[in-house]
């Protein structure tokens, strides 16, 4: 695959992410699809909403929010390009870039912990509605105990797409089990529970193999998620109770994906409300995977549910994304993006494999 190919797909995996989370991220705490529909019309929300109608007034900027989605996921990136700077391990530089996240959260800057530039971004110290299990296991960290809990919040997993890809760039991870470890570990920072961070392994894999693919189809799709749920199993044989569930889980969503049905009554009557991490894959995988060839689709079947749909909606963008590419996905997501010029930049430093001057 050549420069600009894997450029494309870097791009697209990060921009396709964040369009998915900005476009879920006002219908997140509706309760219900009718009252998504009273708000947006029958077809619910399609289209990015650039008015910030859920905050006070003044804070319209033209450009559809992201939630932390795309800040952790950011910063997870920059943690990635710190550790590889300082020629050290991956796990520990994420894990102090989540906490200088952490700390754009609470209004303060920590000397301590201050080598993400993307900390200094206005819109990276807004609190987006951060996950508590996320802030309680940082604080945890902070605070030098180990993080004990048993969450399985969708939390670690809509937040590791920068490990995959900065895997792919220039061959620079070959060994994808070693990438799916990376993935699950980076989400077992802050959630314990095994179906917390094993969801996270297998999107990992999965993001690397359509990233990798030159011409990916629908069928060579359904191949990578047989082969990610097989890499599952043998990776994660010593949590047997769980991985049964969670394969069970994505193979009724690849059913799902073959049965005409409507995509509201699939993803809440099948496949739950993505608040936890298994459930985010399964709605993402049936979205990417019935809609493959029409990226709007996917994203609107993606979000629309009364569930986590800024989760569901970044890792359905993370998937097709690194799959088509970025010049692939249409223009009017791109234009109402917020931080899209940063996230750009992110993504061409990932695949440098350093940080680079950004000029706004």
């Amino acid at each position: 695959m050549d420069e600009k190919i894997q450029k494309d797909r870097i791009r697209g995996s990060l921009i396709g992410g964040a369009i998915g989370d900005a476009l879920g991220y006002p219908v997140e705490f509706i309760d219900s699809y009718a009252g998504i529909q009273r708000k947006y019309g029958n077809a619910g929300i399609t289209r990015l909403d650039t008015g910030q109608w859920w905050k006070s007034e003044d804070c319209s900027t033209g450009k559809a929010w992201v939630s932390d989605d795309t800040q952790m996921t950011l910063f997870t990136a920059c943690g990635i390009l710190n550790a590889k700077e300082k020629e050290s391990a991956l796990i520990p530089n994420i894990c102090e870039a989540y906490i200088e996240w952490y700390y754009t959260q609470s209004g303060r800057r920590n000397k301590r912990f201050k080598e993400c530039w993307i900390g200094d971004i206005p819109e990276l110290n807004q609190r987006r509605a951060p996950g508590n299990t996320c802030l309680t296991a940082l604080s945890e960290i902070i605070a030098g105990r180990d993080s004990h809990n048993n969450s399985k919040g969708c939390g670690g997993v809509m937040r590791i797409a920068p490990i995959p890809l900065y895997g792919v760039a220039q061959g620079r991870i070959s060994d994808i089990d070693a990438l799916d470890r990376l993935a699950a570990d980076a989400a077992r920072l802050t959630h314990q529970h095994p179906l917390g961070f094993i969801p996270a392994a297998f999107t990992a894999h999965i993001i690397y193999r359509l990233a990798t693919d030159e011409h990916p189809e629908k069928e060579t799709f359904r191949n990578y998620i047989q082969e990610g749920l097989e890499s599952t199993q043998r990776m994660f044989a010593n949590h047997a109770e769980e991985v049964e569930k969670f394969v069970s889980l994505i193979k009724k969503a690849v059913l799902l994906s073959d049965i005409p049905t409507d995509d509201v009554r699939a993803i809440e009557d099948e496949l739950g409300g993505g608040w936890v991490a298994e459930e985010t894959v399964a709605i993402a995988i049936y979205c990417a995977l019935t809609y493959f060839e029409n990226f709007e689709r996917a994203m609107i079947a993606a979000v629309n549910h009364a569930g986590d749909s800024d989760s569901t909606g970044a890792v359905t963008g993370n998937l097709l994304g690194a799959a088509i590419g970025y010049d692939a996905i249409p223009q009017f997501y791109k234009d109402d993006l917020e931080l899209h010029d940063v996230i750009l930049h992110i993504a061409d430093d990932l695949y440098l494999g350093k940080t680079t001057s950004y000029q706004k």
